[in-house]
């Protein structure tokens, strides 16, 4: 791994001084620590307190947002992943150790849920992306096989009015060939490139092969 001095990467990014190894080193212990289930949230007065760094998923249904979780903590099941889209109906969050919140997000863009009910899960997902101090950055998960959507440019469009520091993640790179890696990475890097609450660098991981794991957890660490 590159051991240049990784500059700052946004709000809360880590310090000039900090070498991509140590990153990866930090990101490494911070997630063998333990790492609990905390609590769903169905509303704004039912979030823990804010007394801690948060860092939230946000994607569409069935993007594998539990399942890049539970690759990132090296647990099974601390996510419930599910091939049903629509399972998570809260704000899940997550305790590290007492150093960090991490912070299932609602999945959007399933249209077979009763519209009172994707009504609700998306006001509340606002309200929390609009309002909570101890937000340092939303990973935006794209399914890696199909890009970026419609849905996802309004949560984008949300979070830049916000102005609530967001980096992509695509998720499932296992599942296309390793020669469009490096090209669907691109694509969605100039996509975002005029977004400006878009970090730069798109992340891409595989939950299944564990690939691109390692640097999402150093960019965490960076944040905190």
């Amino acid at each position: 791994m590159d051991r240049a001095p990784l500059q700052a990467r946004g709000a809360g990014g880590g310090g000039v001084n900090e070498t991509a190894d140590d990153l990866a080193e930090a990101g490494r212990l911070l997630f063998a620590r333990s790492v609990e289930f905390e609590r769903g949230a169905v509303s704004m007065d039912a979030l823990p307190d804010s007394d801690l760094p948060e860092i939230a998923f946000a994607g569409r249904s069935n993007v594998g947002k539990s399942s890049l979780i539970n690759a990132l903590t090296n647990r099974k099941n601390l996510a419930r992943a599910s091939g049903e889209p629509g399972r998570t109906r809260e704000l899940n969050f997550f305790n590290v150790d007492g150093r960090l919140r991490l912070v299932d997000l609602p999945g959007y863009g399933y249209a077979a849920a009763p519209k009172t009910t994707i009504a609700r899960w998306t006001s509340l997902m606002r309200d929390y992306l609009r309002g909570r101090a101890g937000l340092k950055r939303v990973f935006l998960l794209i399914d890696a096989r199909h890009g970026v959507k419609a849905n996802d440019d309004e949560i984008m469009n949300a979070l830049d009015r916000a102005a609530v520091v967001y980096q992509i993640v695509l998720t499932k790179a296992d599942k296309i060939a390793a020669a469009r890696i490096s090209e669907v990475n691109e694509g969605v890097a100039a996509r975002i490139a005029k977004r400006p609450a878009a970090h730069p660098i798109v992340l891409t991981t595989s939950a299944e092969t564990g690939a691109g794991i390692e640097a999402l957890r150093a960019e965490i660490a960076g944040l905190i």
